[in-house]
C-alpha cells in the first residue's frame, strides 16, 4: 500500500489511496471483494469507502456495489482544489509577511538546480540582464538569453571563454584563460532588472556541491551588478593600456553604454 505515496501527498490516506486504485482496476465490486483486492481488512474497508464517498471520489451504485470517480475527473478536481489552495495560501502569505524589506541570501546547490533558477530569472526579466558565463553555462542558457534579447531585454554579456558573439553588448574577459585556476572553478553571475542576483563559483571537481548565492537583497544585487560593469571596463583597459591599441567603433559604443548605465 506504500506504492501510492504520491496520492498521499494529494490528500489521500494510505488506505484511501489503495482503495481507490483497486477500484479503478475492478468495478463495480462490493466491500468484501474490494477488501481482498486492495489488501485492506474487512473491518476497515467500509470506513475507507465512507470517507471516499464523502469526498465524492467513489460512488455506491445498486446496493453495496462501488465504482470510482473516473480518473480524468478526479485529476481535474484535484488540480482545481490545488489551484484554489495555492491562491488562498498566497493571500495568507501576503497578509502574514513581515513589513521590513530585508532579503536574505540563499544558497542553491546542484548544477541542474542552479541552471533551473538561472533560466527562471532570465525568462522573468523585463528590462536588463547582466551576465558573466563560462562556455558550459552558456550552452545551457544561451537560447534563453537570445529569447530574452528578442523580446527587448537588454543583454550585457561578459564571455569567460571562446563564446560566439550573440549580443550587441558583449565582450570577452581578457584573463579568462587563467581565471578558472585563479578562482578555483567556473564563476556564474546573472543580475536581472536590478532586482535579483545569482552568483557564485562552481568549484573544480565539486560543482554539484558548490553553493551558489541567490538573493533579492538590494545592496548585494547592486554590488554584483557593478562588479560586472567593471569587467567591461577591464576589457577596454586591457586593450588600451596593456595592448596599446585603440578601441573599435563598436567597443567605444559599448563603453559609452556601460558608462551611462548606472
Amino acid at each position: 500500500m506504500d506504492t501510492y505515496s504520491n496520492l498521499k501527498e494529494l490528500g489521500f490516506s494510505q488506505y484511501e489511496a489503495a482503495c481507490y486504485m483497486a477500484l479503478v482496476g475492478n468495478h463495480p465490486v462490493n466491500g468484501s471483494q474490494l477488501s481482498k483486492i486492495s489488501g485492506i481488512a474487512r473491518s476497515r474497508i467500509y470506513d475507507v469507502l465512507r470517507n471516499l464517498n464523502a469526498k465524492r471520489y467513489v460512488l455506491e451504485v445498486n446496493s453495496g456495489q462501488y465504482v470510482p470517480l473516473p480518473p480524468d475527473e478526479l485529476i481535474k478536481r484535484l488540480q482545481s482544489n490545488f489551484a484554489k489552495n495555492i491562491e488562498m495560501f498566497e493571500d495568507q502569505i501576503t497578509k502574514a509577511s513581515s513589513k521590513n524589506n530585508y532579503e536574505y541570501v540563499w544558497s542553491i546547490t546542484g548544477y541542474d538546480n542552479v541552471m533551473e533558477k538561472a533560466i527562471e530569472m532570465i525568462i522573468k526579466a523585463e528590462k536588463e540582464i547582466y551576465v558573466r558565463l563560462f562556455p558550459k553555462a552558456d550552452r545551457h542558457l544561451a537560447k534563453h538569453l537570445i529569447a530574452a534579447d528578442k523580446k527587448g531585454v537588454k543583454i550585457c554579456y561578459i564571455a569567460m571563454g571562446r563564446i560566439e558573439t550573440k549580443f550587441d553588448i558583449q565582450v570577452t574577459h581578457p584573463d579568462y584563460e587563467n581565471l578558472q585556476n585563479t578562482i578555483g572553478g567556473r564563476s556564474i553571475d546573472i543580475i536581472t532588472d536590478k532586482k535579483e542576483a545569482l552568483v557564485g563559483i562552481f568549484e573544480t571537481d565539486n560543482e554539484d556541491n558548490s553553493p551558489i548565492n541567490w538573493t533579492r537583497n538590494r545592496w548585494f544585487v547592486i554590488a554584483n551588478r557593478d562588479s560586472l560593469r567593471h569587467d567591461f571596463y577591464h576589457s577596454f583597459l586591457e586593450k588600451t593600456v596593456d595592448q596599446n591599441s585603440d578601441l573599435t567603433k563598436n567597443e567605444k559604443r559599448i563603453y559609452q553604454t556601460i558608462k551611462e548605465d548606472n
